[in-house]
């Protein structure tokens, strides 16, 4: 359109484009837009820039029970028992699934992220009480029971032996001990004392190696002579009367071949009557009313013996130590089954075998500590022997038939005491 004046007419629109940015039209707040701002690397932005942040912390609260920051808390014990290496494996597949990170939470939402982690800080010690109760517990191994050996099996095909019946027997034999304990029947004998007790013991062991008698006549002939002076008062002069006629009583009951009454009056040298001897054994059995079957160490030593399996040097020692004590006084009083015991544990300690077996304890009825005062004083007595007079019984296991045990050295009762113990 042109004009009446001179003046050039003026454009409505710029003629050219402008180069500032165009401004966007406003957008109604109603109105959902996405977000096309991809996040920069490094930032663990969210997807969605609206989300609550109650909702936020609720799906932290989903990710990991034990820790509000959502990542599994480290354990230092537990690790291997529980299963969170299987909830870091899970955690960081979902992580792997979503196209990217999460935007850091507002300030309500951090201030209530260490709220709740003083919570947790405060309860974590229930939960790694809970966690540990709830583990599998350790199957506790099974208790083993001592292995015992039959020690009668071999000879159960032997007639002669009776090997169904041996511990039935030895059952027996430990219970009529009760019965045959001795009293201290020195304190009313006037005329007899343990010295003169101890010579007459001393020549008993010279007959039984004279007359080649068994070792259990020897044994049980002492025993009788304990027994009958529990019951009479007896004078010096017929002590060596009594000690001979036990010895022909023991030799009827062990022996296949007992001596006759005449071999025993010659041991006597003649100093008694035949009539007197007869008179005597007739006494002795009306005394212990013909109960004469009176449990002796030595078949005791025998059954622990065979239970130890040990060899027959290591029980020749140990009879050489249950012989000591028939002279001595003192040890007349100790049951039989404990004396042979302790004997042969005494015996398996000089010569480094081992200390009692649960085989033994099983048959012997004794523990290893029940023996230990009693192992004590027999190595004391065969430290220091009371009487140099009396050698009967070191002489006879000084022989090579014997394996010389007599001369073997006594343990130290230090070293003793510690080999017990260990």
């Amino acid at each position: 359109m042109g004009t009446t004046s001179g003046v050039p007419p003026t454009r409505v629109g710029p003629a050219v484009p402008s180069r500032r940015p165009r401004k966007r039209m406003p957008v109604a707040r109603n109105t959902k837009t996405l977000s096309t701002k991809q996040p920069r690397a490094g930032k663990g932005a969210p997807i969605t820039e609206n989300v609550a942040p109650e909702k936020e912390e609720s799906c932290q609260a989903k990710r990991s029970p034990s820790s509000p920051q959502g990542g599994p808390k480290k354990r230092s014990a537990f690790g291997d028992l529980t299963n969170a290496h299987k909830n870091q494996a899970v955690t960081g597949k979902k992580d792997g699934v979503k196209s990217a990170p999460r935007k850091a939470p507002r300030a309500p939402a951090a201030k209530n992220n260490e709220a709740n982690l003083k919570k947790s800080l405060k309860k974590t010690p229930l939960t790694e009480e809970s966690e540990e109760s709830e583990k599998d517990p350790v199957p506790e191994e099974p208790v083993q029971a001592p292995v015992l050996e039959d020690i009668d099996k071999e000879q159960l095909g032997d007639p002669y032996a009776n090997a169904q019946y041996a511990k039935d027997i030895f059952d027996y034999m430990r219970e009529r001990e009760e019965k045959f304990l001795l009293p201290d029947y020195m304190e009313k004998q006037v005329d007899i004392s343990r010295e003169m007790r101890a010579i007459l013991v001393d020549w008993m062991v010279e007959v039984q190696e004279n007359f080649e008698l068994n070792h259990e006549t020897l044994y049980l002939a002492v025993k009788l002579v304990d027994h009958y002076l529990v019951e009479v008062v007896s004078m010096k002069d017929k002590l060596q009367l009594i000690g001979s006629t036990a010895v022909l009583i023991a030799s009827k009951f062990e022996e296949q071949c007992p001596p006759c009454v005449d071999d025993f009056l010659y041991i006597c040298d003649d100093a008694y009557k035949r009539e007197e001897l007869v008179a005597m054994e007739k006494s002795i059995l009306r005394t212990l009313n013909f109960d004469i079957n009176i449990p002796i160490p030595y078949r005791f030593l025998r059954r622990f013996a065979k239970c130890a399996r040990v060899n027959m040097e290591t029980l020749t020692l140990a009879r050489f130590l249950c012989e000591m004590t028939l002279q001595e006084y003192d040890y007349a009083r100790e049951r039989p089954s404990k004396l042979a015991a302790s004997c042969l544990l005494l015996a398996l300690t000089m010569k480094n075998l081992g200390g009692w077996t649960p085989t033994l304890e099983y048959y012997s009825g004794y523990r290893a500590q029940d023996l230990h005062p009693l192992v004590k004083r027999l190595n004391f007595l065969l430290t220091y022997q009371p009487c140099d007079k009396l050698k009967a019984v070191r002489t006879k296991y000084s022989h090579r038939l014997f394996f010389e045990v007599a001369k073997m050295t006594p343990l130290d009762m230090l070293k003793l005491e510690e080999k017990l113990k260990s």
